[in-house]
């Protein structure tokens, strides 16, 4: 049974409401790096660990969530995964020790990993494909609200009153929004169509067929370099670079970042819109992807520059990192239709995998090389060790970058065919 039109838009615009605060809870860090730091008395390598713990759990988590979302439904996990990320959301603000840090971090990744594969999965049954890109795009338009929040907002809110009673709010949200996706979400079928199950025999025949597909592996490789480079350094050390590097203030670093995640906000709906019209991906994700490498170059100068021309290149960094978006559409479009949660939750785990990878890693690189500097319980390092992180980041984007050279074309519809079909 087709679910109406005003029912499908409510739907969305309730797991659109839920995704904003899934990427608040990601970027979060970098807004209140400084003050995680000085409360937790934490080194780069620890502070990278805390805000690697929602990357790590989340990774985990894509291909469970494409199972479920495929098998189940969206409505349940939503439901639960809501409630879980407030119990986490209110543990990381009442959080008295690193550990328990760590712990709450940890639920609130564990919460919000099953939002974005929910919503792909939402756009998948209710739209037709050809709108896909634009879709995914304007709902992450949308979406990075939260990223926004995150940059400075939190960073004023936390310094009138305190990062921890952001999280409390968070955890309240969060509640709202669970009990919501259980009222507004509606799976109808037909009379006579069975109720879904797990079947392990079709699942994991269903994820071996994505994982054995070839043509899914280069979209998980370019989200794997460019998402991974993206979250590293925008969900955590994107402002102590601008603070330690380029001498800005808090406020003005997290200027920059709210800027970033604009321009990204705006670059997902953008290319998303330019890939359908023109028919095609793969061109378009090997430009983007091409500036966004190039902008690695001017980071890793660390040359001083004009309010304007820093702010400039932010923006310009957000639209050109947006480019990483078609890769959902690009896996969806080479595996069968009814495996869209997974392939894409595939696709989705090579950038989080990347940047669990990558936050503690450019930590540990800045710990190797730091002269013992500590400003009001913070440690400060130098633009040479800074560099170390940078290029790590920058190696991980021209990884994925290259990756582009081997998608597959699509065409911006599913071209997936059985492999008897010729016989």
């Amino acid at each position: 049974m087709q679910v109406p039109a005003s029912g499908r838009m409510l739907a969305m615009a309730v797991v659109i409401a839920a995704y904003v605060l899934s990427f608040f809870h990601r970027f979060a860090p970098a807004g209140i790096a400084q003050d995680l730091a000085a409360a937790f008395h934490t080194s780069a390598a620890s502070l990278g660990v805390l805000a690697a713990t929602y990357f790590y759990v989340y990774t985990l988590m894509q291909v469970p969530t494409g199972i479920l979302v495929d098998t189940l439904g969206p409505r349940r996990i939503l439901l639960l995964g809501g409630l879980v990320a407030a119990a986490g959301s209110a543990l990381f603000g009442l959080a008295p020790d690193l550990d328990t840090a760590l712990i709450g971090r940890t639920l609130v990744g564990l919460g919000v990993s099953v939002v974005f594969i929910a919503m792909l999965k939402l756009i998948a049954r209710c739209f037709d494909e050809r709108r896909c890109a634009t879709l995914v795009g304007l709902s992450m338009l949308l979406g990075n609200l939260g990223s926004v929040l995150a940059g400075t907002p939190l960073a004023a809110v936390a310094q009138v009153t305190s990062w921890r009673g952001v999280f409390l709010g968070a955890a309240v949200l969060s509640t709202l929004l669970a009990v919501a996706c259980w009222f507004f979400i509606r799976e109808r079928r037909a009379a006579d169509a069975p109720a879904p199950r797990f079947d392990r025999t079709v699942v994991l025949g269903g994820l071996s067929g994505v994982l054995k597909n070839r043509a899914t592996w280069p979209a998980v490789c370019v989200n794997f370099g460019i998402g991974g480079s993206f979250f590293a350094f925008a969900g955590l050390w994107a402002t102590p670079y601008l603070v330690q590097v380029h001498g800005l203030s808090r406020v003005e670093a997290a200027s920059h970042l709210s800027l970033y995640f604009a321009g990204f906000a705006v670059g997902c709906f953008a290319i998303g819109s330019l890939s359908d019209r023109l028919g095609r991906r793969k061109p378009v994700l090997m430009a983007g992807t091409a500036l966004y490498c190039a902008l690695w170059l001017v980071w890793l100068s660390a040359l001083r520059m004009p309010l304007a021309a820093s702010f400039a290149l932010f923006a310009l960094m957000g639209l050109a990192t947006a480019s990483f978006s078609l890769t959902w559409a690009c896996a969806k479009e080479v595996n069968p239709p009814q495996l869209s949660g997974m392939s894409t939750s595939v696709t989705n785990m090579g950038g989080f995998l990347a940047a669990a990878l990558l936050q503690p890693a450019v930590g540990a690189l800045m710990d190797a090389g730091w002269d013992g500097a500590i400003v009001d319980g913070v440690r400060l390092y130098s633009v040479t060790t800074f560099r170390l992180g940078i290029g790590l980041l920058a190696a991980a984007s021209l990884f994925g970058a290259l990756s582009t050279c081997f998608l597959r074309e699509t065409g911006c519809r599913n071209i997936w065919r059985p492999a008897t079909a010729s016989a």
